[in-house]
């Protein structure tokens, strides 16, 4: 994990964006720089919001989030089967936000591990109380932030297919990635994000 990564809860206004994400890439890769792809969401609106301002500000965490997949990650998210192209969006998320990463890291990784094929609340509340003792940024946080994040974080599970159902009991299910995916991302050394993705050892 990125060391200069610091805890943030904007993720709550700024979910997964599935569609978005693989619309950008799929124009990134036919040449479009940064500069032309907002032209295209702030003009042609191609993703679909109403104001400016959550154009922007849409447009610019996807942009964050697509800067940390190299041009074959772009090209499979874009061209690979939909539980592949889902994966990515995940973990182009678990490469830009540090809570996201060590909630999947120390809670949803462990559970697959164990074979505890269940998300309960506890596991939440459990989860949010110990950043809260490790960090005096989350502690500042009031409860309805935690009570958002635990929301989007289901959600975002749920719509990655990493999770059943929504509400409790909520049965977790393991990710599988297109092989070539998985040996590009081993040649990069990004083992623990396999783990996370796929709940394999490697």
């Amino acid at each position: 994990m990125k060391k200069e990564l610091t805890y943030s809860s904007t993720i709550k206004t700024r979910p997964y964006f599935y569609m978005e994400t693989r619309k950008l890439a799929h124009y990134g890769l036919q040449g479009l720089n940064k500069e032309a792809l907002l032209e295209k969401v702030m003009v042609e609106n191609i993703l679909q919001f109403q104001t400016d301002r959550r154009k922007r500000e849409v447009f610019t965490s996807i942009m964050k989030r697509l800067e940390q997949l190299d041009d074959v990650l772009l090209h499979h998210l874009v061209n690979s089967d939909t539980e592949t192209s889902k994966l990515l969006v995940l973990y182009s998320i678990l490469k830009t936000d540090r809570l996201f990463f060590e909630f999947m890291n120390e809670v949803y990784k462990e559970k697959i591990r164990l074979l505890d094929m269940s998300l309960t609340n506890r596991d939440f509340f459990n989860f949010f109380e110990a950043k809260r003792q490790q960090s005096e940024k989350v502690a500042s946080w009031k409860d309805y932030t935690f009570y958002k994040l635990q929301q989007v974080y289901i959600r975002i599970l749920y719509e990655a297919g990493l999770l059943k159902t929504q509400k409790e009991p909520r049965e977790l299910q393991v990710g599988m990635l297109n092989y070539t995916v998985k040996e590009h991302l081993l040649a990069k050394a990004e083992h623990t994000y396999i783990e996370i993705l796929t709940g394999e050892r490697v």
